[in-house]
């Protein structure tokens, strides 16, 4: 049974706007009350053109015009070998007027796998206590230490929640190396926003459910329609290696493809690497930009840098690419090596 081939969802009468533009549908902007044109000509933008925009852009305490807001996704692995947090390096240096969005408390709390998608009452809630209105561009960007990484994850949830004006700098490490200003210290107190979700995007995500179908078909005729692309290093998606996660077998999905994110990422910079090279990295894997794509990643954090560099390299659909949410550590809980939805290789 085709049963890939039947899925509910059709990928050509998606409403997401492609994110390539740089500025949201003009339906878009009125749902949203969006008053002004972004200060920015691209989602991805560098630390020179976010310097620019924020000196053009100096808020002040009666000015109600739209801002530009740096938001700070510092982010570490759960097994970091120096025990690092987002928190810390966000005090220990950021950008000036920054705030700090955290990736575990900005979640859904209530799910047993680590920092799902939160509720539109819990992320509205969370943009309130950052004092983020609804017209504000956000500029997320990740640490000096690990480069691109995390920032992307959360530049997605934005636009999951309908928040258009959001872009992804490129990236702190190169901020702090081009000599643009640094702060450091504790948390500033910023006054509360009235921010609310206006409309979000399921359609962005990939469930469990779904993704064990497609586990189950693999290999069935007209079942290969949907390919995926995990961005987890080599040996864990092999088997050879562990996962971060000591209870979690390591290895993959049926049929997924293997394109381990610093793969994506300049070795010294650790920004992501110009549309050409990405394309031959996506091509020398194997991935299929005539097929839907699916991301995936050890928890729905780096299947987003996947999504981010498909996305500048022009390479695919961007109507017909989801991110599995749950991604390995919900699949390696919910599936056994016995039922042959774990392979290793």
């Amino acid at each position: 049974m085709a049963s890939v081939a039947l899925r509910p969802i059709v990928f050509s009468h998606r409403v997401l706007p492609r994110f390539r533009s740089s500025i949201a549908s003009p339906l878009l902007q009125a749902n949203h009350q969006q008053r002004s044109i972004s200060v920015f000509s691209s989602y991805l933008i560098t630390p020179k053109e976010l310097n620019d925009g924020l000196r053009k852009n100096v808020p002040t305490k009666i000015s109600t015009s739209p801002r530009v807001i740096p938001l700070c996704a510092a982010w570490f692995m759960p097994n970091d070998p120096e025990g690092r947090t987002g928190i810390e390096a966000f005090k220990r240096k950021r950008i000036p007027q920054s705030r700090f969005f955290d990736i575990d408390a900005v979640s859904d709390t209530s799910s047993p796998y680590p920092h799902m998608l939160p509720t539109k009452e819990r992320f509205a809630a969370a943009m309130q206590d950052l004092g983020i209105r609804r017209d504000d561009e956000v500029v997320v960007y990740d640490t000096e230490e690990l480069g691109l990484m995390s920032a992307p994850r959360v530049g997605w949830t934005f636009r999951y929640f309908g928040h258009e004006n959001v872009r992804i700098l490129n990236n702190f490490r190169l901020w702090v190396r081009e000599g643009y200003p640094t702060e450091s210290g504790e948390i500033t107190p910023v006054e509360k926003s009235t921010y609310e979700v206006h409309t979000h995007h399921p359609e962005m995500v990939v469930q469990f459910a779904e993704m064990k179908q497609i586990g189950d078909d693999y290999g069935k005729e007209g079942a290969d329609s949907v390919q995926i692309v995990d961005a987890r290093p080599a040996a864990r998606w092999s088997g050879q290696a562990p996962e971060p996660r000591p209870e979690l077998s390591s290895g993959h999905m049926p049929g997924s493809v293997n394109v381990p994110f610093p793969e994506l990422l300049d070795p010294d910079t650790k920004t992501l690497l110009p549309e050409p090279e990405l394309r031959k990295v996506f091509e020398s894997r194997g991935v299929d930009s005539s097929r839907p794509i699916i991301t995936s990643c050890g928890s729905g954090v780096t299947a987003a840098v996947i999504d981010l560099a498909l996305n500048e390299a022009g390479y695919g659909d961007s109507g017909s690419r989801r991110l599995y949410d749950g991604s390995w550590s919900e699949w390696a809980a919910r599936v056994s090596e016995s039922s042959g939805l774990i392979r290793k290789e």
